[in-house]
């Protein structure tokens, strides 16, 4: 019989990922623009409990209405990632 030892998970490091992604300007204006698309939905009287808004095209910084749609989270972060962590389908 053989034991495979595991390997401790390591912790999340929240202060690298900032530094390496969430800070980067690119990054932060993507992240202002779906916030803004969100409020933009509240404003208009649709009801977004519950649920994310999607971008029809895939670009955050699209927020004109007609791109704009409501999906459930699980459906709406279920779309398949490369390496880099980009859509694979850019029009999903």
């Amino acid at each position: 019989m053989v034991v495979v030892k595991k390997k401790p998970a390591k912790k999340r490091n929240y202060r690298k990922e900032y530094d390496n992604y969430h800070g980067k300007p690119a990054q932060i204006k993507r992240r202002d623009s779906r916030n803004a698309a969100r409020n933009a939905l509240k404003k208009a009287g649709v009801n977004v409990a519950g649920k994310d808004v999607a971008h029809k095209n895939g670009n955050p910084r699209d927020n004109r209405r007609g791109n704009l749609t409501l999906q459930r989270p699980s459906q709406n972060r279920s779309f398949a990632r490369t390496k880099t962590a980009g859509k694979r389908n850019r029009r999903a």
